[in-house]
């Protein structure tokens, strides 16, 4: 009885086990079932292997797999996405340490490349980046590091592009976060800087006080012609006034003596010649015999004197 009752508790104890295994097995069928449902989302992209083996990569939606065989292996993102470079040491042409950094922005255009061309796309686009760096800076003079950022990142960009087709990536751009040259080169720079400030500052007042004294001298000179115009334009207008007055004086003055020419032709004009001549004459007399004494040329023959004041007619004037 002993040996029948332990026979049917290692019976019922194996049955229990199998039961629990096979319970085990539904669970992991189950899992295994509900996982091979995947959904993928937009911009992401998911790589199947079957037995190991590259099969399919699913895009945007629903799928389902088939259990046990198929696995999801990698998931890649398709955004665009930043790589930020950590900073190195690089060596100009003209041996100036600088310290660079970047920065990379990629995007996944095939993920299957993506998944098996590399182990690990971002770690190698940062390191070919990196050595790009150091040998395009190594081609350039510490100043024209600074000038020539377009170019240095046109030169990363085209050779993480010839790359790019291999890893199953797309290199859209490479930008230059900070050029840190030694505080030596700094402080020379700075006082470089501040001589080249200097010097446009006194080219600069130079420039302004020349440019003073020329607009001054302009001054003067226009001054001096104006002031010469207006003296010349003076004397123009007081000439051609004297030449008015003369041309006004000898018209009145020929008028005059057409008048006196036409009254002296006509009746008794040359009596009354005479008699306001004799009146100017004594008048001036008058005039000399307040100061002296005045005797005639002539005291004894008072005829002729008389004739000479215009008193009188001469006799052969008479006749």
């Amino acid at each position: 009885m002993e040996n029948i009752e332990s026979i049917n508790n290692v019976v019922n104890g194996s049955g229990l086990l199998n039961l629990a295994v096979w319970g085990l097995l539904f669970l992991v069928f189950l899992f295994k079932l509900l996982t091979s449902i995947r959904i993928v989302p937009t911009q992401s992209a998911y790589i199947v292997e079957r037995l190991g083996k590259y099969h399919s990569t699913l895009h945007a939606g629903l799928h389902i797999l088939i259990p046990f065989l198929d696995k999801v292996s990698f998931i890649q993102d398709l955004k665009e996405e930043t790589i930020e470079v950590p900073p190195q040491m690089c060596f100009t042409r003209d041996n100036v340490q600088i310290e660079v950094d970047g920065v990379i922005y990629i995007s996944v255009l095939d993920a299957q490349k993506a998944s098996y061309g590399i182990t690990d796309y971002r770690f190698a686009a940062i390191q070919l980046a990196q050595t790009t760096m150091r040998s395009v800076f190594g081609t350039l003079e510490l100043d024209a590091t600074f000038e020539e950022r377009e170019l240095i990142n046109s030169k990363i960009v085209a050779v993480l592009s010839e790359v790019g087709a291999t890893w199953g990536i797309r290199v859209h751009r490479y930008e230059i976060k900070n050029i840190i040259p030694p505080n030596s080169v700094k402080e020379a720079m700075e006082r470089q800087m501040t001589a080249e400030r200097e010097k446009r500052a006194l080219i600069a007042k130079s420039e302004g006080e020349r440019q003073s004294r020329i607009n001054t001298s302009e001054g003067v000179k226009q001054e001096s012609i104006n002031r010469s115009e207006g003296e010349m334009q003076r004397m123009i207008n007081e000439a051609e006034g004297t030449a008015n007055q003369i041309t006004a004086l000898a018209s009145a003055t020929a008028l005059a003596i057409e008048n006196i020419a036409s009254a002296v032709t006509s009746p008794g004009g040359q009596d009354a010649v005479y008699l306001n001549l004799s009146q100017s004459y004594f008048e001036k007399l008058d005039m000399l015999g307040k100061s002296q004494i005045i005797f005639p040329a002539d005291l004894r023959n008072p005829q002729t004197l008389l004739e000479q004041a215009g008193i009188i007619k001469s006799v052969s004037a008479k006749k």
